[in-house]
């Protein structure tokens, strides 16, 4: 199966929560209400550093992908 890069998700038990999920490395999924971030990977010390210079970029992506998703619901 070929899943997207991203996934929109929410849950009725946290109602104010818009979940972004990216699924490709690194996974990780964002509350877009808080912009907290879990990350769905183990990661070492040389990791880090490589991973926080992506993760800024990874976190705007997720950011507008849920952007062009809203507009595409309204839209249709």
């Amino acid at each position: 199966m070929e899943l997207p890069k991203f996934i929109l998700g929410d849950n009725t038990d946290l109602p104010d929560s818009i979940f972004v999920i990216h699924t490709e490395f690194p996974r990780f999924i964002i509350d877009l209400k808080d912009d907290e971030v879990e990350w769905l990977e183990d990661f070492d010390k040389e990791d880090e550093k490589e991973l926080s210079s992506e993760a800024e970029s990874l976190i705007t992506q997720a950011n507008e992908f849920y952007d062009r998703e809203v507009n595409r619901y309204e839209e249709g």
